[in-house]
């Protein structure tokens, strides 16, 4: 019988979030890479280029590629011959781990995870629970894979309970596009096939973990029916045009995975869930020798990209901006954003509402301001402030009437506004701004100042002040209504489609 410490589970768990907070994998970096050298959309390229260079950044410094740190998922395949040493239970050993992961004071990771989910959604501070699945296996180890999945990503997963005769493929094409941007293309998709409902998720949550290797797969060819359906789906979501952050261009995904299990007869339950370009999981084997610690990759396996402001874009002074010049912009513009900005997201604005409601006078002036939907890790020393990437804008949707009406003349976020909001933007004349989702320690080196002005019980969402320069963002929705993330894959949509009829 091997014996697994306590302590041992504890600080291995423990080094391995820490590790994939600021290391991407490698198969994930050399795939973006490939990506970035195909790609043609100059506005795909350049986003693209702002993760790669925040990737490599992060892993220079140590500190979060994604503000989101993410809901910690453990998976354990647990020897039959291992005994775990500790008079605590097994949900408690592991999140001890991830405990001292995210109050770790060289680098402390925001805590995301909220108790009460469906009423008072009172945050943990530590960001446990982990979510952990147990597996009993023959053997005398026991075989861990850690992974951080971000809201963004892990709000976009699908399923369905389909009839035997469905189209899987089908069915993917069509919610892909329902999924729009927030999971911060191009990622992986995982893909869960068969078992009940619960099981199809947790097969595509799993698959998410394997190494990328869909460009040997379609070298070689296909074997399995399995493989020839990975190709299949990585082609035609390809060629749906979405492109990175949504903004058209040849790749959405890296790669499509596919794990499969025995269903009812009845039933063919399908699962989608995508990874985001924050992809973080790592593996490790415990086999009663001490902890381990994973080893750090070589900063010379990062692809050799830099990026820099486009000389092309347009610098704008916000402590000056004008309903007039921010008419003036239009879809797709890229720019330079530079003075002060108010942040704010889901709980500032739910309070707002709230004040509004019975009439109390707001802590800030919206009028002429511009906010940016953030939520930011808390700094570290010589930080002003922590990796500060956008969230997902969307859900900021409903008080976007309630927020012009205040005055702001435009919002940054990431990825798409719904239809709805769409048509705010435009009865108001303001606009809608998107910066890189998973570039957050590379939009944090633009803040040169931060303070709190309102809210400060809320924590990362309370309304601060950002003083920044030459913060990259391009307009997604113009005064028009004109919607980048709407129109932009449609054209590359069609470009995709004559290649291929050309190269036919």
């Amino acid at each position: 019988m091997v014996t697994i410490r306590e302590a041992d589970l504890v600080d291995s768990i423990a080094d391995a979030l820490q590790y994939i907070s600021y290391f991407h994998p490698m198969d994930y970096i050399r795939a973006l890479a490939k990506a970035w050298e195909r790609e043609e959309n100059p506005a795909a390229k350049d986003a693209m280029a702002q993760v790669l260079a925040n990737s490599k950044m992060c892993a220079q410094g140590h500190r979060p590629i994604c503000q989101d740190t993410g809901i910690v998922n453990v998976f354990l395949k647990w020897g039959q011959n291992c005994r775990l040493e500790s008079d605590k239970s097994l949900q408690e050993v592991v999140d001890e781990g991830v405990r001292r992961a995210y109050m770790h004071p060289g680098n402390k990771l925001r805590a995301s995870i909220v108790a009460d989910p469906a009423f008072t959604r009172r945050n943990t501070r530590d960001n446990t629970p982990c979510v952990l699945n147990v597996e009993m296996v023959p053997g005398s180890t026991v075989s861990v894979d850690v992974a951080a999945k971000g809201g963004g990503s892990e709000n976009k997963t699908k399923f369905k309970m389909m009839n035997p005769s469905d189209s899987i493929v089908d069915w993917v094409l069509e919610m892909i596009p329902q999924m729009g941007a927030g999971w911060c293309p191009p990622g992986q998709i995982g893909i869960g096939i068969g078992g009940t409902a619960e099981k199809a998720v947790l097969l595509a949550k799993e698959s998410l973990m394997d190494e990328i290797d869909i460009h040997e797969l379609k070298e070689r060819g296909p074997q399995t029916d399995t493989e020839a359906l990975r190709i299949e789906l990585y082609d035609k979501v390809n060629a749906l045009g979405i492109g990175a952050q949504g903004l058209g261009g040849l790749t959405t995904v890296l790669d499509v995975k596919v794990r499969e299990w025995p269903c009812h007869a009845a039933g063919k339950p399908v699962a989608l869930i995508p990874n985001c370009s924050a992809t973080r999981h790592a593996h490790f084997t415990l086999d009663g020798s001490g902890p381990k610690f994973l080893e750090t990759p070589k900063l010379d396996d990062w692809p050799d990209v830099t990026w820099a402001p486009d000389a092309q874009a347009r610098r704008v002074d916000l402590d000056t901006l004008t309903a007039e010049e921010v008419q003036s912009w239009k879809h797709g513009d890229r720019l330079l954003l530079n003075g002060k900005m108010l942040t704010g997201r889901d709980a500032a604005h739910k309070r707002i509402q709230d004040m509004l409601a019975k009439g109390e006078e707001l802590p800030v002036d919206f009028r002429g301001r511009a906010i940016y939907y953030v939520g930011p890790v808390d700094p570290i020393v010589g930080e002003v402030v922590g990796p500060a990437g956008p969230t997902t804008a969307t859900r900021m949707d409903k008080f976007t009437d309630m927020m012009c009406e205040l005055g702001l003349l435009t919002m940054i976020g990431k990825a798409e506004r719904g239809q709805g909001a769409t048509e705010v933007i435009a009865r108001h004349k303001v606009a809608y701004l998107m910066a890189v989702g998973g570039a957050a320690y590379l939009v944090a080196r633009a803040i040169r100042e931060a303070r709190v002005l309102g809210f400060a019980d809320l924590g990362m969402e309370a309304i601060y002040e950002f003083t920044v320069e030459d913060m990259p963002v391009t307009v997604a929705v113009d005064s028009e209504g004109n919607n980048v993330h709407q129109l932009a894959p449609q054209v590359w949509k069609a470009k995709i489609a004559q290649d291929h009829l050309v190269a036919g």
